[in-house]
């Protein structure tokens, strides 16, 4: 599928045949190794590959062919290393969609079902979540103090409440700000992104967040096969590789094929509701409209698309 943002793409000539040369130059030398070396770990396709993910465009100004290359040496990839076979496709954003999220902390009961629901759908690795889910004493809402590892027998306990957090989608977000090198930005429809291939691991957008939403790759993840789910997106749940930065994207994957995410899904209270701000039917909008929403630290002035209400 087409890069929505072909038409915006200003490759510099030069840069680009240089990039051009040095792929064809890798996968020729790819093709001699693997023609000498009947079993070489680096041979065939595995050496070409590598030189292309050291000359891979950014994701916004990859042409159409260059993003299907890409996409394929991601499944490729993903063989090699897990020794799964997934699929993996890039979904544009959908015209006249904008996402938001609001949760209704008074069903929520912590029992964690989003938590694990998405890290299952995500592929993340077992010492990454997106979603927290905070426990504090009911009448209070300080963060700093709230628990986020408890471990009760049963839940919920009296006298707590549960308040889930994660990537608040901010309208107007700070880590995008402090990317040194554009590896996250915005999409149209609210979703802030990030290219993997393009992250350097710096951190900055970690250090700007002030929601604590992003998480770094210490090491490779360490997915068993049997739990890699297979339908994966570029700028979604793909396996990410040692070394960058990674959030919540509100399962690209299948928000924009017209699914709910998969935290909201699982959520077996029905706290979790997510949709499209500019549908005014929409239950979202139903819930800004009628309920007596807030947003966490909205003195910040980064405008979250993801909102908290009570019915009590």
């Amino acid at each position: 599928m087409a890069n929505q943002q072909d038409s915006n793409k200003k490759p510099d000539s030069i840069d680009h045949y240089r990039r051009a040369f040095l792929k064809r130059l890798g996968i020729t030398t790819a093709a001699t190794v693997g023609a000498t070396s009947a079993h070489g770990a680096w041979g065939g396709k595995t050496l070409g590959d590598t030189f292309a993910d050291f000359f891979q465009q950014h994701y916004q100004r990859m042409t159409a062919e260059e993003l299907q290359e890409t996409l394929e040496r991601i499944e490729r990839k993903a063989q090699r290393q897990y020794g799964v076979k997934i699929s993996c496709t890039d979904t544009p954003p959908v015209e006249g969609v904008v996402f938001g999220y609001a949760i209704n902390i008074s069903k929520c009961k912590g029992y964690r079902d989003c938590v694990e629901a998405c890290a299952d759908e995500n592929n993340l690795a077992p010492d990454i979540r997106y979603i927290h889910v905070l426990e504090m004493d009911e009448g209070s809402m300080n963060l700093e103090l709230a628990d986020r590892y408890y471990e009760h027998e049963t839940v919920p306990v009296e006298g707590k409440y549960y308040m889930p957090v994660q990537c608040m989608q901010c309208d107007n977000p700070p880590c995008v700000k402090a990317c040194p090198v554009e590896a996250t930005w915005m999409e149209p429809d609210g979703i802030v992104v990030v290219d993997y291939d393009w992250c350097i691991g710096c951190r900055y957008c970690m250090s700007a967040c002030p929601y604590s939403a992003r998480f770094f790759n210490w090491s490779r993840p360490d997915l068993p096969a049997d739990r890699i789910n297979p339908n994966t997106n570029y700028l979604g749940n793909r396996p990410r590789p040692v070394g960058v930065v990674e959030k919540c994207h509100f399962c690209t994957q299948r928000t924009r094929k017209g699914r709910q995410p998969a935290c909201q899904e699982a959520c077996p209270t029905g706290a979790r509701i997510f949709g499209n701000l500019l549908d005014p039917n929409s239950e979202i909008r139903y819930v800004l409209e009628h309920k007596a929403v807030f947003r966490l630290k909205e003195d910040l002035g980064t405008e979250p698309k993801f909102w908290y209400y009570s019915d009590r």
